[in-house]
C-alpha cells in the first residue's frame, strides 16, 4: 500500500505473536462482532501455528460502526491485555469462539466479566481498565492506522503491506503469499554466499606442465 510509509503506527506495543524481528509481517484488521472475522479466526490461528517465529503476526482493532458491541469488545480485549499479553490473546479467542452468544446478549458487560474471570483476570481491574482511556486509546490508534491504510472492511489482511484479496483469505493461499515473502527475504542472503569452488580437473595437464614436457 502506498500509504503505508506515512500511516500512523497503531497501538504500541502492538498485539503481536511470533518474532518481533521476523522478515514477514502478517497484519490483520478485524472486528470482534464481524461474522467474517469469526470465520477467519481459526484460519489465522492455523497460520500462526504453521509459521511460529518465522513471521510477525499483528492483530489490529478495527471495530465497525455497524456493529453495536464491537468497539466495547475491542476495548475489553485491550483491558485484558493490560494484565499480560497472554490475557489479550485468551480474551481474543473467547470473543471469537463465543461470538454468536455475546453479540446477542443483553447482559453483554456481565458476560465479558465472566470471560475475564474464566481466564484468571482481576475482574475489578478489568472492569476499571475497560472504562479507562488507555484501553480506548489503543483501539483508537489501531483505527487511525487502518483508516490511513484505506481499510474499509473486515477482515483486512496485509502480508508485508500487501492487501490480500478476500477470495485468497484461506490457509493455502495465505501460505503462498507468506512463502513468497520469505523467499524474497532469503534471496539476498543466498546471493551473498560465496559460490562453491570448482573442482580441479585431474586428467587435463596445466599449460605449464605441457610446456615443460615439450622442452625436454
Amino acid at each position: 500500500m502506498a500509504a503505508a510509509a506515512t500511516a500512523p503506527p497503531g497501538a504500541q506495543p502492538p498485539n503481536l505473536l511470533g518474532a518481533p524481528t521476523a522478515s514477514v509481517t502478517v497484519e490483520e484488521f478485524a472486528d470482534f462482532q464481524c461474522p467474517s472475522c469469526g470465520t477467519m479466526h481459526p484460519v489465522m490461528k492455523e497460520i500462526q501455528q504453521i509459521y511460529g517465529s518465522r513471521i510477525r503476526f499483528i492483530f489490529r482493532q478495527f471495530p465497525l460502526q455497524m456493529h453495536d458491541k464491537a468497539y466495547d469488545a475491542a476495548v475489553a480485549s485491550e483491558a485484558a491485555g493490560m494484565q499480560g499479553s497472554d490475557k489479550f490473546w485468551a480474551m481474543q479467542n473467547l470473543l471469537y469462539t463465543n461470538q454468536k452468544d455475546w453479540a446477542l446478549d443483553k447482559n453483554f458487560r456481565q458476560t465479558l466479566a465472566g470471560y475475564a474471570q474464566s481466564i484468571g483476570l482481576d475482574v475489578g481491574k478489568f472492569q476499571s481498565d475497560s472504562a479507562g482511556l488507555p484501553a480506548k486509546k489503543r483501539v483508537d490508534d489501531d483505527l487511525a492506522r487502518g483508516r490511513a491504510l484505506n481499510v474499509g472492511s473486515t477482515p483486512t489482511i496485509l502480508v508485508n503491506g500487501q492487501s490480500i484479496p478476500a477470495p485468497e483469505m484461506n490457509v493455502a493461499s495465505l501460505r503462498n503469499f507468506i512463502d513468497a515473502e520469505l523467499q524474497k527475504a532469503a534471496a539476498p542472503r543466498n546471493a551473498n554466499q560465496p559460490a562453491p569452488a570448482a573442482a580441479n580437473p585431474a586428467a587435463a595437464p596445466s599449460n605449464s606442465t605441457a610446456s615443460d614436457s615439450a622442452t625436454k
